[in-house]
């Protein structure tokens, strides 16, 4: 209650506000901050959305996509650091670790702003005034709503925010099938069905507005790059940059991959393995009491939730996939109990 009488008076006269997201935001991460900045313009603020790189096509319908600033490190450095300074409130949405915004992290850490954290990842960084961190919440959007509700403004939700929320929320629950689906999560979806979201248009959205290469390139994927390992009760994919580029892979497109591996009859626990050039990019899925969160934080400098995580290396995709091939024996008796 503290924090969010604080939150109240930090809000009570109009300010310069800047909000942020993780690297290749997805629909929890773009929507929250939209939704979010949706209801701060209604209340008189000034409002700035700055992404820290690209984010999927999938989503650019979303309201006020058309003003967000996506942070290069070539063509807007500077601007995206004045915005930064000029900022007198920096919200910082679905990320614990000022890493996770890359080359923004240390001009957030030093600008003069009052920063608030709002995010529902484990092991939160201590570099923000006003901390909303719930690890129960099944999405980001999920606090936003509630925020925005405490607030004693829930009648400032319109259609718009409402299906930025609604996109937040949905994606991060797997379409309202993983355990973090609570009660909680159908209220708040029944009073974002009462502002007139349209659910079944936002989930075509999102999930069927594929183009044909990336179909074909998830054929390939799944006939050619699928390995499973029942010995660990294990699926992995790995896939190359000559890959990604021979079909012409975008952001988003491999959004989703990994839980076509999770998704196998007996498979507890599921990896995608990409080679970013820069590094190798992994995303980890697991059922019942695997910590995926664990596995990432001490192997891949990674973490995330108990059942999605994500980690990063710098040596060739091949020596990733060694590693990780040589490390899973440690984890067989975890792995072969029932989940």
């Amino acid at each position: 209650m503290q924090q969010i009488t604080a939150l109240k008076d930090l809000l009570q006269e109009p300010k310069e506000i800047l909000i942020t997201t993780h690297h290749k935001p997805d629909a929890d991460a773009l929507g929250s901050s939209l939704g979010l900045a949706g209801y701060l313009k209604k209340k008189g603020h000034v409002v700035t959305v700055v992404t820290p790189s690209d984010y999927p096509d999938f989503l650019n319908w979303m309201n006020g996509n058309n003003d967000v600033i996506t942070y290069d490190t070539a063509t807007n450095d500077e601007l995206v650091k004045k915005l930064i300074n000029q900022a007198e409130v920096i919200f910082c949405l679905d990320f614990s670790s000022l890493s996770r915004i890359n080359e923004m992290g240390p001009y957030v850490q030093e600008a003069s702003a009052t920063k608030v954290l709002v995010d529902h990842h484990l092991d939160p960084e201590d570099f923000a005034q006003l901390i909303f961190s719930d690890t129960r919440a099944a999405a980001t959007a999920e606090i936003v709503f509630e925020l925005i509700r405490d607030l004693g403004d829930q009648a400032l939700i319109d259609v718009h925010i409402g299906e930025c929320l609604y996109a937040g929320i949905m994606t991060d629950t797997g379409s309202f099938r993983h355990p973090s689906t609570s009660r909680n999560v159908h209220l708040i979806i029944a009073e974002l069905l009462q502002v007139g979201v349209n659910t079944s248009n936002i989930h075509r959205l999102i999930y069927d507005s594929h183009t044909e290469t990336r179909l074909r390139f998830l054929g390939y994927v799944l006939k050619d790059k699928l390995t499973v390992l029942r010995e660990f009760r294990t699926a992995y994919i790995a896939i190359t940059a000559e890959e990604l580029k021979k079909y012409d892979s975008k952001t988003g497109d491999t959004e989703g991959l990994v839980n076509f591996a999770l998704s196998i009859e007996g498979v507890v626990f599921a990896a995608l393995i990409i080679d970013r050039v820069n590094a190798v990019k992994m995303s980890f899925r697991s059922v019942g009491n695997f910590s995926v969160n664990d596995f990432a934080r001490k192997h891949f400098q990674g973490g995330g939730h108990r059942n999605a995580a994500g980690g990063i290396a710098f040596e060739p995709l091949a020596a990733t996939l060694s590693r990780f091939l040589q490390i899973l024996p440690e984890y067989q008796d975890q792995l072969l109990k029932d989940n």
